[in-house]
């Protein structure tokens, strides 16, 4: 956890935008809650044409919807601030202007996830949490993204 959605119409962002993308959206969830990186997943979906509609008439213009689920327990400044710095980077990554951006964040209660095989614990027992997994798991979370 987090799990950024990221949805555009199809050959809107090369390998090497989404990567960067990727790597920003990764780095600004850091930042702001300080969960460690090997937490953040980012897909994408690329829509072909035909297929988003909105107002319901199909997509025209060139925009990118990112829907990301966090454990729930996080500030309202500090998700204040994953949506703005997220809106900001993926504009100036995209080359598109942040009217185009869309950013939202839902919450999950940390209970209701598993992930590397193990119910994840509340926003800042991260470290108590990682202390107590057997280590070939700490191991393998750790050499995630390297």
């Amino acid at each position: 956890m987090p799990t950024y959605h990221c949805t555009s119409p199809a050959g809107l962002l090369d390998a090497a935008k989404k990567s960067a993308i990727a790597a920003e959206i990764t780095r600004i969830h850091n930042a702001v809650t300080g969960a460690a990186s090997f937490f953040a997943q980012v897909i994408y979906t690329d829509v072909a044409k035909g297929n988003h509609f909105m107002g319901g008439a199909p997509l025209s213009s060139e925009q990118i919807f990112v829907h990301g689920f966090i454990r729930a327990g996080r500030s309202v400044p500090d998700r204040q601030r994953l949506v703005t710095e997220m809106v900001t980077a993926i504009a100036d990554l995209s080359g598109l202007t942040k009217r185009l951006v869309w950013v939202y964040v839902t919450e999950i209660p940390a209970r209701q996830m598993a992930e590397y095989g193990h119910i994840l614990p509340e926003p800042g027992d991260e470290k108590a949490w990682l202390d107590g997994l057997p280590a070939e798991d700490r191991a393998y979370m750790n050499s995630v993204g390297k």
